[in-house]
């Protein structure tokens, strides 16, 4: 404690830090985005420390092509606006800057302080605010991950590392820093985070980083829905979203988060189709195509949705309101768990509440369908049922020819109409009213 306090006073540099040159790591400087170098260089022509940091250094040592790039300094955020034409101040707990060059965005961070024993926690262990300035050592510090924690320098070509992850990358291992049950009770969604990134990079989770997981689960209980949901998110979109959740099962952090998911992977019939679901996803993802979070979690929900439809349809329920019943069920449970926003459970309820209506083709239904503004979405929803056995192949088929058939042959192939017609109610015609009577 006293050394650490006497390095911190006169600025020297940890004892664990190492300086590691390219000739034993690799990257340089080319490797980096044109605007993420030209903030870095901006920051040292003003005397300044500017370093890339985080997820970007992480992903360039595997040879992962970054989606952006963070950038670490020892300069406050008024001192960085100053020094670029477009850039702003965001952010309220903690400030950090916003670097506008061409199409890229940088985010630009000043050195955070990691005092865990004055920052404030509440009964349970977790930081509520600890966002003050410190160095760049206790920045490192209070980074989730070893392999998060690695900053480079495109001036000397360098990565400092201070706490191993270098190593832990060449060894394909996630290990959290510091104490691993202290740091979950500090922020338990780094737990989520372990998970994604164990799966999204292809890591092993370090024992003393997975064994407190099962154990501590419950402290996700405490997180704020809306955070949550964000982070629900990025795991399902992250591209590997099958390998996350398989990683959530065994580690036992998947109770409470999907609360109806363990229900679902129970059933067969709901097994194959949330595979096939989040297998699609991962394809759309990796392939840089749009992705759908409506889609993704009303295919997650759907089978805890038909359960409910059907157990409501046989204590009597009519089929339409039993179906809109059991949708405000399963959506209840979910949002008080996951803050799923309104526009995602609206377009939601409109692809569950379709999927009845692909059974009628006949008439003038089929083309009020056809019409239908989430009609795309909705047929894909379909065609994943029909390729998990839910629904015969034969109707996802006929949907699909009939969208691209001309006028006569979508005519030709419309069904006869079976249901029953309604009797029209005939009008009672009303008595002639009585004549006025004449005025005398």
């Amino acid at each position: 404690m006293i050394k650490r306090f006497i390095r911190r006073v006169f600025g020297l540099p940890s004892e664990a830090m190492q300086r590691v040159p390219r000739e034993k790591h690799g990257l340089s400087r080319d490797a980096l985005s044109p605007a993420a170098a030209k903030v870095c260089t901006a920051l040292r022509e003003a005397g300044f420390s500017g370093y890339v940091v985080g997820g970007a250094v992480r992903d360039l040592l595997l040879g992962i092509v970054p989606k952006d790039f963070d950038i670490a300094t020892d300069a406050r955020p008024e001192q960085v606006k100053p020094l670029f034409r477009r850039a702003l101040i965001i952010g309220r707990r903690f400030r950090l800057v916003h670097v506008l060059l061409g199409p890229e965005t940088v985010e630009v961070s000043t050195f955070r302080g990691a005092d865990v024993l004055t920052a404030e926690k509440d009964e349970h262990g977790r930081v509520l605010r600890d966002n003050v300035f410190g160095t760049q050592e206790e920045d490192a510090r209070r980074r989730d991950f070893t392999v998060n924690a690695l900053y480079f320098d495109p001036v000397s070509e360098e990565v400092i590392d201070f706490h191993g992850g270098l190593a832990d990358l060449k060894k394909r291992t996630l290990r959290v820093i510091g104490d691993p049950p202290t740091r979950y009770r500090e922020d338990p969604v780094r737990m989520l985070r372990a998970v994604r990134l164990a799966a999204k990079l292809g890591l092993t989770l370090d024992p003393a980083t997975r064994g407190p997981i099962r154990e501590m689960a419950p402290l996700m209980e405490r997180v704020p829905p809306a955070r949550l949901f964000d982070e629900m998110l990025k795991l399902l979109l992250s591209g590997h979203a099958s390998a996350c959740l398989r990683q959530l099962r065994d580690v036992g952090l998947h109770k409470g988060l999907l609360p109806l998911l363990d229900v679902i992977l129970e059933q067969p019939l709901g097994e194959r189709f949330v595979t096939l679901a989040l297998a699609q996803t991962d394809e759309r993802v990796l392939a840089d195509r749009p992705v759908s979070p409506a889609f993704l979690f009303a295919a997650l929900l759907w089978h805890e949705v038909l359960a409910a439809w059907k157990a409501r349809q046989g204590r009597g329920e009519r089929a339409l309101p039993a179906l809109e019943n059991a949708m405000d069920e399963v959506l209840d449970t979910q949002c008080a768990k996951l803050a799923i926003t309104r526009k995602l459970t609206a377009t939601m309820r409109e692809v569950w509440s379709m999927q009845p209506r692909f059974e009628q083709r006949s008439g003038s239904r089929a083309y009020r369908l056809l019409e239908a503004p989430r009609f795309r979405m909705a047929y894909d929803f379909l065609a994943l049922r029909a390729a998990s056995g839910e629904v015969g192949a034969d109707l996802e088929a006929w949907w699909r020819a009939f969208q691209g058939a001309d006028p006569d042959s979508r005519k030709a192939m419309l069904l006869p109409d079976t249901a029953p017609r309604k009797r029209r109610r005939r009008r009672r015609k009303k008595p002639p009213a009585a004549a006025a009577p004449e005025a005398a």
